[in-house]
């Protein structure tokens, strides 16, 4: 059987995203896929969309810590986004800390990466490269939607949207649900409101 390479476009602010990245790497424990791992931007995507005052207060924090990570996979490459997400993801999330930069200087000692490497925080010069990864992955869904999208093999979705991760073998009974619903040329969404709080553990 081949092995399914899978792109992942996440926002390291997004709880959907930290979530469901923590089912995908479940995933490649039990179904043979690899992911590779890139880089979007909830504050590039919703700059000049009206949208309301809280959400924008904290997009206001949101460029930082992708700076840093498009500042780091430009020095060392893409294989660090995903420990650095990780770092970065477990504190913003898990440990709810601020988006700051003593967050962003510890998740870059975590992931073994050159603490310096956080100057990129207010360091505009690295948006362009950002917006540039961010339409690789928003162009194949469209902008009504954000983070996480997947994209494999010439198909690409947003989501899944999950309150919790699925563990073992339920996360790969998900993905082979996922792959069996993206093989129909029509099909687009399924939604249902969501009644229970992110779950982080």
């Amino acid at each position: 059987m081949t092995k399914t390479n899978a792109d992942f476009w996440f926002d390291p602010a997004c709880p959907f995203a930290w979530i469901t990245s923590r089912w995908i790497l479940e995933v490649e424990e039990v179904r043979d896929i690899s992911v590779t791992w890139h880089i979007m931007s909830l504050a590039y995507l919703n700059q000049d969309k009206d949208i309301p005052d809280d959400y924008r207060a904290f997009l206001a924090t949101a460029w930082q810590p992708v700076r840093v990570l498009m500042a780091a996979e430009q020095k060392y490459g893409k294989e660090v986004l995903l420990p650095l997400y990780t770092a970065m993801g477990t504190r913003i999330h898990v440990e709810q800390q601020e988006k700051d930069r003593a967050m962003i200087e510890a998740a870059l000692v975590d992931a073994g990466l050159d603490v310096s490497l956080a100057d990129a925080m207010d360091d505009s010069s690295y948006d362009d490269a950002i917006a540039a990864s961010h339409r690789r992955g928003m162009d194949q869904v469209g902008n009504e939607v954000g983070t996480p999208t997947i994209a494999f093999e010439g198909r690409a979705f947003f989501g899944p949207v999950i309150s919790k991760s699925p563990r073992g073998e339920d996360a790969g009974r998900m993905w082979d649900s996922f792959v069996t619903l993206s093989k129909f040329e029509h099909f687009y969404e399924l939604k249902r409101s969501r009644t229970e709080d992110l779950d982080f553990s």
